[in-house]
């Protein structure tokens, strides 16, 4: 299973630089884990700079994949995570929801990169 985080989400969408890293999780729906988060953040960011039509357009890629709400324990364990990493609210859910689910992080955030689990490319 993989999880995409949303800078990578991003990446995809505009074909950036590193959108073929991103891709082969992406493309791969059948084992695409998609967390609340990276809904919200990719909606929120895709809104404000392109507007509505084609956030809902760019969303309806994300829910190809297999959506996980967040839990309690999974926020449990992203406060953990927060804490022991220091690293913001939104990434931690997303490190959470992954190792909930024994999936594959794919991310270019620098604070993923070297943890266990994640798949990492700098920007």
């Amino acid at each position: 299973m993989n999880i995409v985080d949303s800078s990578g989400w991003l990446e995809y969408f505009i074909d950036g630089q590193n959108a073929d890293f991103f891709s082969p999780a992406i493309e791969d729906t059948d084992n695409l884990l998609v967390s609340v988060i990276n809904i919200y953040e990719v909606f929120k960011r895709i809104l404000t700079s392109q507007g509505l039509e084609i956030a809902e357009m760019r969303i309806a890629d994300l829910l190809k994949g297999r959506v996980i709400d967040l839990t309690a324990s999974i926020s449990l364990s992203a406060a953990s995570i927060s804490v022991e990493l220091k690293i913001p609210m939104a990434d931690s859910l997303i490190l959470a929801t992954a190792y909930a689910y024994d999936a594959v992080l794919w991310s270019q955030d620098e604070h993923f990169e070297g943890l266990p689990g994640v798949q990492y490319i700098s920007r």
